[in-house]
């Protein structure tokens, strides 16, 4: 497995990956973001891919406060529980670092929940993903090094 940047070459295999990946109504909302985030920073779209085949991805974004937010991580079905996810989370986190971002939240919109024990096992605090009103809102914290 290898963990590396977004390149344009891997949009189809991306958007197959989140399609297979996900329920419906999160594919739909993941793929708008996933484009908004294409056009503003792609360089926060990282990838892992097994002898060519992209396997994962995970979606960060850094908002206005200076705060960055991992907005979806998804992996295929086939690889999860291999330590994808995790590995896709930690290089983001380290792009973060390198940005000085040290305030890091997960979109805690009811499809995280299935990714939440993750998170947790990786710092973020949260005993459980909050139900809210809107489809994002903000569930768990980190501060980068802790």
């Amino acid at each position: 497995m290898r963990i590396r940047s977004f390149q344009l070459s891997d949009v189809n295999q991306v958007m197959e990956l989140l399609q297979e990946a996900l329920m419906e109504e999160c594919y739909e909302d993941t793929k708008r973001a996933f484009a908004r985030q294409l056009s503003w920073d792609s360089e926060l779209i990282v990838i892992a891919e097994d002898e060519d085949k992209v396997i994962g991805t995970v979606i960060g974004t850094i908002d206005q406060n200076n705060t960055g937010f991992i907005y979806r991580t998804a992996v295929h079905p086939d690889y999860r529980r291999q330590g994808v996810g995790k590995n896709l989370v930690s290089a983001m986190e380290q792009r973060f670092q390198q940005r000085n971002i040290h305030r890091i939240m997960i979109a805690g919109d009811p499809h995280n929940k299935a990714i939440a024990p993750l998170y947790e096992a990786m710092g973020y605090g949260a005993s459980k993903f909050l139900e809210a009103f809107q489809k994002l809102s903000i569930a768990a914290v980190n501060a980068v090094g802790n």
